[in-house]
């Protein structure tokens, strides 16, 4: 009777890595260079969410143009003559996240130097909002609302991620609501809370809620000056702009994202170089900032397009 050979162990492959995402981790000295002014203003129909809004984009611009993007039938637009103030509008009648991501990649393209967003609270409830989405999702899993946030969470993240990763400063308004809960069997005022994703307002380095007295109360503020403080009829200008532009240049400096497009597109680029050209914009926290693909015309992010070239590069050297 023949024996059987020795049992052959398959070699063992090595996982493959990618030397874009799994890059070294490493630690720079902290500065304040390429920080740019986010900011949220909630709060109910009538408080003054829009006027303010664009009296901060207008001194976040410094008497510049800016751009709106319009969920709110051209609201922003009827006061371009009130406020004395310049900027080009993009009215929006559908809510994907995913379009939100196209707007700004326009914008950004264009050079806007501030963008507002009025409002964001849309692209969460609105039609083919985020919460759309999950609805729409659910019937991927059998009816599972809860499984349908598989699809929708990345959505609403990618969102966020490119807002936040704007080349320019941002604000943005929300619809707000009175939010309820009961106690012991009684309702209890829990105050006002933003129609989007719970607890939103944290992503902003600044967020505030109005009233319908149009008094602004700071609710969350990495800017030591709005901290605690309580504004009645704001100048946003004056009054938060300022303030918020003279802390943000207090020992840093602005970054232009466009000489990072400039040389991840240069002819002369190298895989490389391209490598190192990530690595800084992953150091600044760039990488979802968004961006109209050069080739194709689609938006995409800085750090997808320089992945992108790179590997394609690589694989040209093989």
């Amino acid at each position: 009777m023949s024996q059987l050979p020795p049992p052959v162990r398959p070699a063992r492959q090595q996982p493959q890595t990618d030397e874009y995402d799994d890059g070294p981790i490493v630690f720079r000295p902290a500065t304040k260079d390429g920080f740019n002014a986010t900011v949220a203003i909630q709060g109910p129909s009538g408080s003054g969410k829009t006027w303010t809004g664009l009296s901060i984009a207008s001194g976040l611009a410094e008497g510049g143009r800016f751009a709106v993007i319009d969920t709110e039938r051209g609201a922003a637009a009827l006061y371009v003559n009130d406020l004395d103030v310049t900027f080009d509008t993009l009215p929006m009648h559908r809510y994907d996240p995913r379009d939100l991501q196209k707007a700004l990649a326009a914008a950004a393209q264009a050079g806007y130097p501030v963008v507002m967003v009025d409002s964001l609270s849309h692209f969460w409830k609105g039609t083919d909002g985020t919460l759309d989405q999950v609805e729409k999702a659910k019937s991927k899993y059998g009816g599972n609302k809860f499984a349908g946030w598989k699809d929708g969470t990345p959505l609403q993240n990618e969102m966020i991620e490119a807002l936040m990763a704007y080349p320019g400063h941002v604000v943005v308004t929300m619809r707000s609501y009175v939010h309820w809960v009961l106690e012991n069997g009684s309702p209890v005022n829990k105050g006002m809370r933003a129609e989007q994703r719970k607890g939103i307002e944290f992503e902003f380095g600044v967020a505030a809620e109005m009233d319908d007295g149009n008094r602004l109360r700071f609710i969350k503020s990495r800017c030591p000056s709005f901290r605690g403080l309580i504004l009645n009829q704001p100048n946003g200008a004056q009054d938060i702009a300022k303030p918020y532009l003279d802390w943000l240049r207090d020992g840093g400096k602005e970054i232009d994202a466009a000489t990072w497009i400039d040389a991840a597109g240069s002819k002369d680029a190298t895989p490389e170089s391209l490598l190192a050209i990530y690595r800084d914009v992953e150091a600044a926290s760039a990488l979802a900032t968004p961006l109209m693909h050069p080739e194709t015309g689609q938006p995409t992010s800085l750090g997808a397009f320089i992945k992108e070239r790179g590997i394609a590069l690589k694989n040209a050297q093989q």
